[in-house]
C-alpha cells in the first residue's frame, strides 16, 4: 500500500466521504486532499481551539487557585497530573483531584480539575496536566463535520473553476469587475458559532 493512501489527514471528515459526496475521482485526489485540510485547519483557527483528538500536555498556574482550567475541550480521559513546586515535579494520585461540576467527560465545553485542598503542604505553584482532547475520526458532531464538508467544497469548486478569491464580474451595481469573496461562506460561520470559543 502506497504511503499516500496510508497517511493520516488532519480532516474532520474522512476523504472518502467527501470524494464519494462530491463525486471526484483519482484525478482530483490531491486537491480533494488540499480543500480538506485546508478547510480543517480554516475551521479551528475560526474556532480558536484544536477540534480533533491529540494528547495535549499542559502547564497551569496553581499558586492562586485549586482550580486548574485546560485550554482544550472536550476532554475524554485525565492522563496523569502532576505538581511543581520549588523541589521540582511530584505525580498526584488521581483521589487528590476530580472533575469541576459540570465538567463532563466528551463534552464541548471548557474543562477543569479542582484540586485537593491536602495538597496545600505541598505548595505547588503550578500542575502538569496530561490529557487526552479533542474528536476522534468518526465521532465529529454532524454539524461541524457539515461545515468542513461545504468549506471544503466551497474551495473546490473555486479551484475548478480558476478563479480563486474571486466572486465573479458583477454588472449593473454602479461597481464593474471583479470582486473579491470572503474567506468563508456565511452558512458555514453559522454552523460553526457553537464550536468558536467564547473570549471575554
Amino acid at each position: 500500500m502506497s504511503k499516500q493512501k496510508t497517511e493520516k489527514l488532519h480532516t474532520l471528515i474522512p476523504l472518502e466521504d467527501f470524494k464519494a459526496l462530491m463525486g471526484i475521482d483519482s484525478r482530483e485526489d490531491k486537491t480533494a486532499r488540499f480543500c480538506l485540510v485546508t478547510a480543517t485547519l480554516s475551521i479551528e483557527q475560526y474556532c480558536m481551539r484544536k477540534l480533533l483528538r491529540k494528547k495535549k500536555t499542559e502547564i497551569v498556574d496553581c499558586s492562586k487557585s485549586l482550580e486548574v482550567p485546560l485550554s482544550e475541550f472536550p476532554v475524554s480521559e485525565i492522563l496523569a497530573v502532576y505538581g511543581i513546586n520549588n523541589q521540582g515535579k511530584k505525580y498526584i494520585e488521581p483521589y487528590f483531584y476530580r472533575r469541576m461540576l459540570g465538567c463532563d467527560f466528551n463534552e464541548d465545553l471548557p474543562f477543569s480539575l479542582l484540586l485537593s485542598s491536602s495538597l496545600r503542604p505541598y505548595q505547588f505553584t503550578a500542575v502538569k496536566v496530561i490529557y487526552w482532547t479533542g474528536y476522534k475520526a468518526g465521532s465529529v458532531p454532524a454539524d461541524l463535520a457539515s461545515a468542513c464538508m461545504e468549506l471544503a467544497a466551497w474551495n473546490m469548486n473555486r479551484y475548478r473553476g480558476r478563479r480563486i478569491g474571486i466572486t465573479g464580474n458583477i454588472k449593473g451595481t454602479g461597481i464593474q469587475g471583479e470582486h473579491f469573496e470572503l474567506s468563508m461562506p456565511e452558512n458555514v460561520r453559522k454552523l460553526l458559532e457553537p464550536y468558536r470559543r467564547k473570549t471575554i
